[in-house]
């Protein structure tokens, strides 16, 4: 039987990739992603190891609600709201899709962190209703809501050309 510890690092292992796609899709930076995701992980590793209470029942849906409020937490504090004033991009981008997540980073920025949270967690992460409000402890019709109003942000930012995205 393996030990807690071996549970907890080849959980980390298999769903660290998805998390740190939906940290650096909340996020829009690569860095802070990361960040996200190793203080999600330390949570979750604490929460694993309990010695006291039911251990965790569904780990991923933990592992999800734990990024979107650690998230949502930070966006809060003053000091995320930084921005270097001279970026310089750390990997190049291939010519194919390159203006479309651009285009998407650009209007996924121009929401508020929950909204941007809500649609990660329903469209790109594909969370049911139920868990994204679980997740983020609103009401199922609020995330009904903030995706409708969030969607309608989108398509205006993004225009008819690059709006078919959404449809898929």
């Amino acid at each position: 039987m393996p030990r807690p510890t071996e549970e907890f690092e080849e959980f980390a292992v298999a769903r660290t990739p998805q998390l740190f796609r939906a940290a650096w899709l909340m996020c829009g930076d690569t860095h802070r992603a990361e960040d996200l995701v190793q203080e999600t992980l330390a949570k979750v590793y604490v929460r694993w190891h309990r010695r006291l209470g039911a251990p965790i029942e569904h780990p991923v849906a933990y592992a999800h609600t734990t990024l979107a409020r650690t998230y949502l937490s930070a966006q809060r504090r003053r000091s995320t709201h930084e921005r270097p004033t001279e970026h310089l991009p750390e990997t190049a981008m291939t010519d194919g899709d390159a203006a479309t997540r651009l285009a998407l980073r650009a209007a996924l920025d121009e929401l508020a962190p929950m909204d941007r949270a809500v649609l990660v967690l329903r469209y790109l992460e594909d969370v049911s209703v139920a868990d994204t409000a679980d997740a983020l402890g609103v009401s199922p019709g609020a995330v009904r809501n903030r995706t409708l109003r969030a969607l309608d942000r989108l398509r205006a930012v993004l225009g008819p050309s690059l709006s078919d995205l959404l449809e898929t």
